[in-house]
C-alpha cells in the first residue's frame, strides 16, 4: 500500500472529490436494490431450509454444522449489507420503503436497526477521528487506557496479545459492542445500543433519537422471542446449530470489514486540529476480498473508500465510483493488496495505540523509543 503523508498533501474538498465520480454512479434504484436483497435474503434462508432438512442435529455431524455454518454466515452477511445499505438511504429515493426493509432484515440478524444506524451515521461522519470517532477508534498513548494496553501487549508478547485480540473481536466484539460501546468514542462513555440513557451513557443517542432506539430494541426483542420458541417447542441444539452458528459467522466478517478498513499500521487518525470529513474518508483502505465475497457482500470491503466518500452510492454503482476516484486522486486513494488473513494478523498485533506525530495520530508497537518522552516513561 502506497502512503502519501496527508498532513503535506493537499486535501480537497468534499465537493471536488464528488464531483470526479460520474453523475450515475448516485442513482439509486428500489427494484434493482430489492434483486440483490432477494438474492441474499433468498440465498441465506434456502442454506437453512437445507440444513433443516437434511443435516442431522448430532454430534456426528458437527464438522457438517461447521461448514454449514460458514457457509450461511458468509451467505447471511450479504442480508447484513443490504439492511446497512437501507440505513444509508442508499437502498432507494424514498424512505420509509427502506427503513422498512432495513428494520426487519437488521432485526432477525438481532441488529437494532435506528440505534445502529446513528453510530454507525457518527463513525461515517467522523472517520478516524481519535477523538469523536465511532468504532474501533484506538486507544491513545496519552491516556490510562492506552498506557494500560502497551503494558498488557509487552507482558503477553505481539503473538499471544495478537491471538487473544483476534479472537475477542472476532467471536464477542459485535455484541459488546452493542451492549457496552467498546471500540467506540472513549469520551462518550459506556453506550447501549438497546436503551438510550442512563445508567448508560445517553452521549451516542440524543433524546430526539429515544423512540428509535426502542423500536430497535423491541424489533430484535421479537426476534429473541421467535428463536426462544423455537428452542423450548422445538429443540434448543437445532435452533442453536441453523441460527446460531451462521450468527457467529455473520459477526466476524462484520468486525473484520469494520476493522480492517479503516485500521493499519500506516493508517493514521487525527484530532480537531487536523481532522476534516474528506481526510476522514481517505483514511479508508480497499483490500482483495475476492470474487466470492464480493458477489455475496456486494462489494462492502473492495469499494469501502467511494463507500465512506458518499454513503448513498449504492453497491451496483461503486466499483465506476472507485474507479473515478482512484483516477482523479492517486495520491489519496488506498489500497492495499496484502491478503486478508495476513492483513487481520497484522492489525491484531501491531494496530492498538495511537501517538501524536506530524501526520496526525499513528499506531505504535509500544517501543517507548517510538513514543514521545512523557508516555515513554510510563510505558517503560
Amino acid at each position: 500500500m502506497t502512503i502519501h503523508p496527508t498532513a503535506v498533501v493537499e486535501i480537497p474538498s468534499t465537493a471536488t472529490v464528488k464531483a470526479a465520480i460520474p453523475p450515475e454512479c448516485f442513482e439509486r434504484s428500489l427494484w434493482r436494490s430489492l434483486r440483490y436483497a432477494a438474492f441474499s435474503v433468498g440465498l441465506t434462508v434456502g442454506l437453512g431450509l437445507f440444513a433443516l432438512a437434511f443435516i442431522p442435529v448430532a454430534w456426528a455431524w458437527l464438522p457438517v454444522w461447521l461448514v454449514y455454518a460458514y457457509a450461511t454466515g458468509t451467505a447471511a452477511t450479504g442480508v447484513w449489507v443490504i439492511a446497512h445499505e437501507c440505513g444509508h438511504r442508499a437502498f432507494a429515493n424514498g424512505t420509509r420503503a427502506q427503513d422498512a426493509i432495513g428494520f426487519v432484515l437488521h432485526s432477525a440478524l438481532l441488529v437494532p436497526y435506528f440505534s445502529w444506524q446513528r453510530s454507525h451515521a457518527i463513525h461515517h461522519g467522523k472517520t478516524n477521528h481519535v477523538i469523536d470517532g465511532e468504532t474501533h477508534v484506538p486507544k491513545r498513548a496519552t491516556t490510562p487506557q492506552g498506557r494500560r494496553t502497551l503494558r498488557v501487549q509487552r507482558l503477553l508478547g505481539s503473538r499471544v496479545h495478537g491471538v487473544f485480540t483476534i479472537v475477542s473481536r472476532l467471536v464477542f466484539g459485535w455484541p459488546i459492542y452493542l451492549v457496552a460501546g467498546t471500540t467506540g468514542g472513549a469520551e462518550r462513555g459506556v453506550t447501549n445500543h438497546f436503551w438510550p440513557s442512563r445508567p448508560f451513557s445517553p452521549a451516542l443517542f440524543p433524546r430526539r433519537w429515544r423512540n428509535r432506539v426502542l423500536a430497535s430494541s423491541a424489533g430484535v426483542f421479537v426476534t429473541v422471542g421467535l428463536l426462544t420458541w423455537w428452542a423450548i417447542t422445538g429443540s434448543a441444539w437445532e435452533m442453536l446449530a441453523v441460527y446460531g452458528g451462521p450468527y457467529l459467522v455473520t459477526n466476524a466478517w462484520l468486525v473484520t470489514y469494520t476493522w480492517l478498513q479503516h485500521t493499519d499500521a500506516d493508517i493514521p487518525h487525527y484530532d480537531e486540529n487536523d481532522w476534516s470529513f474528506i481526510r476522514g474518508a481517505f483514511c479508508s483502505v480497499d483490500r482483495p476480498y475476492g470474487r466470492l465475497a464480493d458477489l455475496l457482500h456486494h462489494r462492502i470491503g473492495t469499494t469501502h473508500v467511494a463507500h465512506h466518500i458518499d454513503a448513498k452510492i449504492p453497491h451496483y454503482n461503486a466499483r465506476a465510483a472507485t474507479h473515478a476516484i482512484r483516477e482523479a486522486f492517486p495520491h489519496l486513494y488506498r489500497y492495499d493488496p496484502t491478503p486478508i488473513r495476513r492483513a487481520l494478523w497484522n492489525v491484531a498485533t501491531s494496530c492498538h495505540v495511537v501517538a501524536k506525530t506530524n501526520d496526525g495520530w499513528q499506531f505504535t508497537d509500544g517501543d517507548p523509543a517510538s513514543l514521545p518522552d512523557a508516555v515513554a516513561r510510563d510505558a517503560a
